[in-house]
C-alpha cells in the first residue's frame, strides 16, 4: 500500500509539470520525489508520467488515475484536520503584536471570520510600534505579529498587503483639488510626523527625495495627527489603512512618487509554532 508522501508526490508533480517545482512545494529533493512516483508506477504497474528535458506530463493512465489520487489526498487532509481538533484546537491562546491601523481595520474582521471555524481559542493584543512588535516576536512575548516589511532576517514573514502612504491635509487647504501631492510641498509647511523609534517609512519618503520637513510635531498617535490637521496647524502623511472610517474633515492626496509600506505578519519559526497559530497563519494566507 503506498503511503500518502507517494500520492501526494504524483499529484504535486502532475499539477507543476516538474519534479523540481514539486519537490520545493513539497520540502523533499528532487530524487526523493522522482523515487516515490516510480515506486507507485512500480506498485500500480502502469506508467504514470512521461519525462523529457522540457519537464513531465501525464500518460493517458495518469490522467485516469489523478483523481482518485487526488480524492485520496483531499481526505487525508480531511482527517488530520480531525485530529488536529482532537488533540489541541479545541481551546488554545494566541498572542498578537500589532500596531493600530492593523488593530482598527484588520483584526476584527480576522478574529471574527477566524472564530467561526475555531470558537474557542483566545487572543491577546498588544499595540506597539515596529521596533517594540520584533523585540516581543524575539523575546517569545508574542506567538506572531504585524511588521512592516522587511523585518527581522531571522523570523519567518507571510506578505499580506501594500500599503500606500498619502499626504494628508486640511479640506481646505490650497492644494486640496490636486490629483497628485507634490512630495516637495511638503516642505513649505509646519508638518506633523508620525515617528516613534526606528523603522519610520514617512522618514524614509523624505530621505529618498533629498528632502527636510518642516517638522513641529512628532507622535505615534495617528488620530492625534490627524486632529491637528483638520484644525489648519500643519499637514503630514499617514498610510492609507489608518484612513478608513475616520471622523475628521481632512483630505487624503496620493502623492507624485512612489510612497508605500509593505505588511506583512512575522514570527520566530512557523516550525515550531502552536497549532491554533498555525491555524491562524493558514487563514491569513488563504484570505490574502
Amino acid at each position: 500500500m503506498a503511503n500518502i508522501q507517494k500520492y501526494l508526490s504524483f499529484v504535486k508533480t502532475a499539477e507543476y509539470g516538474s519534479f523540481t517545482r514539486a519537490a520545493e512545494m513539497l520540502s523533499y529533493s528532487q530524487s526523493s520525489i522522482s523515487r516515490m512516483i516510480a515506486d507507485l508506477e512500480k506498485e500500480w504497474n502502469v506508467t504514470l508520467l512521461e519525462r523529457s528535458v522540457g519537464g513531465v506530463k501525464l500518460t493517458s493512465d495518469g490522467t485516469k488515475l489523478l483523481p482518485y489520487a487526488k480524492n485520496v489526498v483531499a481526505e487525508y487532509e480531511k482527517l488530520q484536520m480531525e485530529v488536529d481538533e482532537l488533540n489541541g484546537l479545541q481551546s488554545g491562546l494566541i498572542r498578537i503584536g500589532t500596531f493600530s491601523s492593523v488593530a482598527t481595520h484588520w483584526l476584527p474582521n480576522i478574529i471574527k471570520a477566524f472564530q467561526k471555524d475555531y470558537p474557542d481559542i483566545d487572543y491577546e493584543l498588544l499595540l506597539g510600534d515596529y521596533t517594540e512588535i520584533e523585540e516581543w516576536i524575539a523575546e517569545g512575548r508574542v506567538d506572531c505579529g504585524f511588521l512592516r516589511l522587511p523585518a527581522n532576517s531571522d523570523f519567518d514573514t507571510i506578505f499580506l498587503e501594500r500599503d500606500r502612504l498619502l499626504a494628508v491635509i486640511s479640506e481646505n487647504h490650497p492644494l486640496a483639488g490636486c490629483e497628485r501631492f507634490p512630495v516637495k510641498a511638503l516642505c513649505g509647511e509646519p508638518f506633523m510626523l508620525i515617528e516613534k523609534g526606528a523603522k519610520a517609512e514617512i522618514s524614509e519618503v523624505f530621505e529618498k527625495n533629498g528632502l527636510t520637513p518642516n517638522v513641529k510635531f512628532t507622535t505615534w498617535d495617528d488620530y492625534a495627527v490627524m486632529s491637528m490637521v483638520e484644525s489648519g496647524l500643519g499637514i503630514s502623511i499617514l498610510p492609507k489603512l489608518i484612513l478608513k472610517r475616520i471622523p475628521y474633515r481632512i483630505a487624503a492626496k496620493e502623492l507624485d512618487v512612489p510612497a508605500y509600506r509593505d505588511i506583512g505578519l512575522a514570527l520566530k519559526n512557523r516550525k515550531t509554532a502552536s497549532l491554533a497559530v498555525k491555524r491562524f497563519i493558514e487563514y491569513l494566507e488563504y484570505r490574502n
